[in-house]
């Protein structure tokens, strides 16, 4: 089940890093008035092998290769790891730079959120499950983000990782339900040697912690070997789950549904479309991972 990526160097140059959110619209707009494809991967930064696959996918993909760095504050809630998010701006253009990104687009929250700022987009009903649940809030500040995002650099297509399979869900929904002219991508998960889903908090975790995630990658391979086994109820299923994960003494359950790809709502039986959603604390770090359980 690991999808490990082999980084691919492309012909190194140094990003133009871009500040202004003016300046940046501006380049982009250039760009494409010149018939130049837009390829556009937003993240927070603190880059990955699951961010660089999608940068190698939008380089061979689009003329003008995009990036975005800006931990959004709009999406954290009281208490959550805004303040001790990873950051590190020099290794990440580094990393960019082998990835043949062309353009940084770096903000500020001042410039992104000015005194005053008071619009905000909400997606409803797909966002009151899983992570919308129990993390009141995020959603309208992911959707609200991504949208100012797309205004500015106004890509022909930006790319997403599965693993916030949510995410992925909500923002097609934005752009479908807004008439946005973007295509969006989505890119399968990318997974250390030993199956943990790469993501920009596993350095927050301990050697022990480190050991003890490796049980939801576990959970995934069990839930799917008893799918495809023959078993249908769902409720047989979580419960073999749940007991594998409350077994690791460091691990508290955020949540564990096994539910529809696209309604993202619970279900009773399996079937070709069930996706198994987990959420953990691990220690203090929250992970989340996802897969199919039939294909």
């Amino acid at each position: 089940m690991n999808n490990v990526v082999k980084q691919v160097i492309f012909p190194a140059h140094l990003p133009e890093i871009i500040a202004d959110v003016s300046a940046m619209q501006h380049r982009c707009l250039e760009a494409r008035q010149a018939g130049r494809r837009i390829s556009f991967v937003p993240t927070m930064g603190y880059l990955h092998e699951g961010h660089l696959s999608l940068l190698q996918e939008g380089r061979r993909r689009g003329d003008l290769l995009v990036l975005s760095i800006f931990v959004n504050p709009a999406q954290f809630g009281a208490g959550e790891d805004f303040e001790s998010y990873p950051r590190d701006l020099s290794r990440d253009v580094d990393l960019a730079r082998r990835c043949g990104v062309d353009l940084l687009f770096a903000p500020e929250v001042k410039d992104m959120y000015p005194r005053g700022y008071s619009t905000f987009v909400d997606v409803e009903g797909i966002t009151d499950t899983l992570c919308g649940a129990s993390r009141p809030g995020h959603f309208r500040g992911v959707t609200t983000v991504v949208a100012k995002l797309l205004a500015i650099i106004q890509p022909h297509q930006a790319f997403f990782g599965q693993k916030d399979f949510q995410q992925l869900t909500v923002i097609r929904r934005m752009c479908t339900d807004l008439n946005l002219p973007v295509e969006i991508v989505g890119m399968p998960i990318v997974r250390e040697p030993d199956g943990l889903a790469m993501s920009s908090r596993n350095v927050n975790l301990s050697p022990q912690e480190r050991e003890q995630a490796l049980v939801l990658s576990r959970a995934i391979s069990k839930a799917r070997q008893m799918a495809r086994g023959g078993a249908r109820e769902i409720a047989e299923i979580l419960t073999a789950l749940r007991s594998m994960l409350e077994a690791q003494p460091a691990l508290r359950i955020d949540y564990l549904q096994i539910a529809h790809q696209s309604t993202l709502q619970e279900q009773e039986r399996v079937d070709a479309d069930s996706v198994l959603f987990l959420a953990v604390f691990v220690g203090r770090t929250r992970l989340i991972d996802n897969g199919f359980l039939l294909s």
